[in-house]
């Protein structure tokens, strides 16, 4: 059987780091609100005229430089993102041009905070399928660009970066000892689609509109949605809870976070947490947590990996994988 294994990881931050007491100038808030509802304590803002492409191809350089390869060894390049640089082309052939990439193909993949676990799962199908040998599959966002800097619910929430990984195709046994992607869990539900979204868009605005989020209803659907997401995919891969190394949420907020290792019964010192550092950084949370939890050695190979997101849509899903 091919698996898609993992052979590199990088990220990227912009250098503004936005302490909490930043916002205080302007909101009636405080760092103490902003922690005790959502853990973060810090976010990277880009500089003005960076975009989301800058950050993506950062974040590739850096995963290029991490699995001893360069460019020319991509056949293709995945993006997702909900803040691209241009209503078109995607910002994938952006980056693609931006490494000096001269074959293979690049496309955007849109689920919001979910569109990590989408990009993995497309990758793990192009490679399954023969159509590609090695993906670099990246999460990046620039959500300073789309905030109400009005409403203190939620432009505290969010970051900006970049994060990315190269998955290379790989035999394997068709076990669950098996080095690489096991198997993706998506779902997605329009009817939902109210309580997380941007006001503005190219068909029914002309504009780019601010983020709306109804925070009580994102968070009891999050927690639902992504322990059972969790549960249906280490069944999928033949494996239990108790297997599981390492898990690498989507870091969207730590209430979130603890609620669903809860209910899954998992001890918190199995889980890689960064929001703090990092804010909610949307699509690019996942692949910059990987990137972080990695350099600092909190992901070793052989190790059971799930991640998990739920993002605007809604949609959500999970990957399990052996790093």
């Amino acid at each position: 059987m091919i698996r898609s294994v993992v052979r590199g990881v990088g990220h990227y931050l912009p250098e503004r780091v936005v302490p909490n007491e930043w916002f205080t100038t302007f909101l009636d808030t405080s760092d103490e609100w902003i922690v005790s509802r959502s853990g973060i304590e810090r976010r990277h803002f880009a500089a003005e005229g960076q975009t989301t492409s800058d950050l993506a191809i950062r974040a590739a350089t850096a995963a290029l430089s991490d699995a001893g390869m360069v460019a020319d060894h991509i056949d293709a390049v995945i993006v997702a993102t909900s803040t691209p640089d241009l209503t078109f082309p995607a910002t994938a052939t952006i980056v693609q041009a931006g490494l000096g990439m001269t074959r293979g193909f690049a496309f955007d993949v849109q689920a919001v905070c979910a569109g990590f676990v989408y990009a993995l799962s497309n990758a793990d199908a192009l490679i399954r399928s023969g159509q590609a040998t090695r993906v670099m599959v990246i999460g990046a966002e620039t959500f300073s660009r789309i905030m109400n800097w009005e409403d203190r619910t939620t432009c505290v929430l969010f970051g900006d970066g970049a994060g990315a990984l190269i998955l290379e195709a790989a035999e394997g046994q068709g076990t669950s000892a098996d080095r690489g992607i096991l198997a993706t869990d998506l779902h997605s539900d329009g009817r939902f689609r109210d309580i997380l979204q941007v006001s503005g868009g190219v068909s029914s605005s002309q504009t780019t509109g601010h983020l709306m989020m109804a925070g009580k209803e994102v968070f009891r659907h999050a927690v639902e949605k992504l322990a059972k997401s969790t549960l249906d995919v280490l069944e999928k891969a033949g494996v239990a809870i108790a297997d599981v190394d390492r898990v690498v949420p989507h870091q969207a907020n730590i209430r979130i976070i603890t609620r669903t290792a809860q209910k899954l019964g998992l001890p918190m010192d199995r889980v890689v947490v960064t929001v703090a550092d990092h804010g909610n950084t949307s699509a690019a949370s996942i692949p910059l947590a990987m990137s972080v939890a990695s350099a600092r050695g909190d992901l070793s190979q052989g190790e059971l990996v799930v991640t998990e997101a739920i993002g605007g849509g809604l949609a959500w899903g999970a990957v399990a994988l052996r790093w």
